[in-house]
């Protein structure tokens, strides 16, 4: 099944031409056929059939349904939702209800929208392949040897699989564009603050963001006019750009265009980096200005990502504790025994790794060696992201060194880490970044390449419309 843009599935219910419990219904039997590829850990099928009712009896009432009536779509397992357990993909969450749903949630289900499952993803968000998912890996819709990316590669699957037409997914320094990237879609994360994280299980507080995985910009610009505003529950959220699904063509003759010298470097793969030239010989021909721009402070990204993160990983999971909320050890003595053994027991190897290295960094006799200097590459790369943005209208670069690679590659964490040192950087400056894939029918010969565009903080509205620019335009 093919889907219409979202705005014409949204008109076709609300006219009669379609019905909401038919599209769900469809959505819910594509998700069953699909079953190998392991791209969602729950369906929703009692509760999303409920709702599809609900919204066509409003219709036949002449009642409001809102912008997405009828629009069925997967969220990422770290989304709280009604209908199904929360386990962010550990088994230290098994079994946990969502005693509320997360604000974009409830914002999606306010213009119609039916989410009909929770997404695979590596457990808390800790990896780039969801290979460290506790419920197995997802599989590449394009060649099932290979990953997917993550972490959010089931909801990248369900998008590429046309299973729905948009997914949920989150981005701390990549999670969204990654697999967008490795799998064929449109991922996109916002400015920082643009979107409330409330209702969503915290991997890193200062770089996590939702994520969106579409067909294209121009359904992302109508989720982000959706999705976005000021939140109460979240005292991070910034004030949002009026209009984002706003057409208004851009005139790529009068953009300036920086590439990042240190994003096409030796360490990006040789069919990468040509889809990526082949792109910016095509906005060359449609007059726009393109030259390399140097960033010598993104070599420090990697580093200072995985320094910065897993601290803010071990104070946020310092709460699952088996003591609240979540796997509790049954066999343990006393408290200290039971605090061991159901986190020993509950947590996989990504997330005690990332636990221990946050706890070392953050230790007294660390905190000035490790914790203090990243925070001081962190300001340095934000500055170098200003001073570009005073040049360039937008920054360009591959979103990923590689295509998807196959499954036990990167069992090395340190090659897992550096898949994300084209991702990172952006989300420690708190910028909005989109990743478009370059083939747009791709064959297992053929693997899916992703450009990544950044711009300004808080400048969302323009980045979308000239992304939707090259989708016409410039796609190879």
């Amino acid at each position: 099944m093919k889907w219409d843009k979202i705005s014409q599935i949204a008109d076709n219910v609300v006219s009669g031409k379609t019905s909401a419990t038919e599209l769900v219904t469809k959505s819910l039997n594509l998700l069953k056929d699909a079953k190998e590829y392991n791209s969602v850990i729950a369906s929703l099928e009692e509760s999303a059939l409920k709702r599809a009712k609900e919204i066509d009896d409003k219709i036949a009432n002449k009642e409001h349904v809102g912008r997405l009536a009828g629009v069925p779509f997967i969220a990422k397992d770290n989304f709280l939702v009604f209908g199904a357990d929360t386990t962010a993909a550990s088994n230290i969450l098994k079994g946990f209800e969502a005693p509320y749903q997360a604000t974009v949630i409830n914002k999606l289900e306010t213009e119609g929208a039916i989410c009909i499952a929770k997404a695979n993803l590596d457990a808390f968000g800790h990896g780039g392949s969801t290979e460290n998912s506790d419920f197995g890996p997802s599989l590449n819709p394009v060649d099932k040897s290979k990953v997917p990316g993550g972490s959010s590669g089931g909801s990248a699957v369900a998008v590429v699989l046309d299973i729905v037409p948009f997914a949920l997914g989150t981005d701390t320094g990549g999670s969204s564009r990654q697999p967008a990237s490795f799998s064929g879609c449109v991922g996109y994360k916002p400015s920082y603050g643009l979107m409330s994280r409330s209702g969503i299980v915290a991997m890193a507080s200062s770089t996590d963001t939702v994520g969106l995985l579409t067909k294209s910009s121009e359904d992302l610009a109508l989720l982000l006019e959706i999705m976005s505003g000021k939140d109460p529950l979240d005292s991070t959220t910034i004030e949002p750009q009026d209009n984002y699904s706003e057409v208004k063509p851009v005139d790529v003759s009068k953009l300036k265009i920086g590439v990042i010298k240190q994003y096409m470097s030796s360490g990006v793969a040789d069919n990468v980096r040509s889809a990526i030239e082949q792109s910016l010989a095509n906005l060359k021909k449609l007059g726009a200005t393109v030259e390399e721009v140097g960033m010598p402070s993104l070599d420090y990204s990697v580093p200072a990502y995985y320094i910065i993160v897993p601290a803010e990983i071990s104070s946020n999971l310092s709460r699952y504790d088996g003591q609240r909320f979540g796997y509790s050890s049954q066999s343990a003595e006393n408290l200290d025994s039971s605090y061991i053994s159901s986190r020993s027991d509950g947590f996989g190897k990504e997330p005690t790794r990332r636990i221990l290295i946050g706890t070392y960094v953050l230790t007294s006799g660390y905190y000035e060696a490790y914790y203090r200097k990243a925070q001081l590459a962190r300001t340095k790369i934000i500055n170098q992201f200003n001073d570009a943005f005073n040049t360039y209208d937008f920054l360009i670069g591959p979103t990923a060194p590689t295509t998807a690679f196959k499954f036990g590659d990167k069992t090395d964490p340190l090659q897992m880490y550096l898949a994300d040192s084209l991702t990172v950087g952006s989300s420690l400056a708190g910028i909005p970044a989109i990743s478009l894939p370059l083939i747009d029918k791709p064959s297992p010969d053929n693997m899916p390449v992703g450009l990544q565009i950044m711009s300004r903080q808080n400048q969302d509205k323009q980045l979308i419309q000239f992304a939707e620019q090259i989708e016409k335009e410039i796609q190879i």
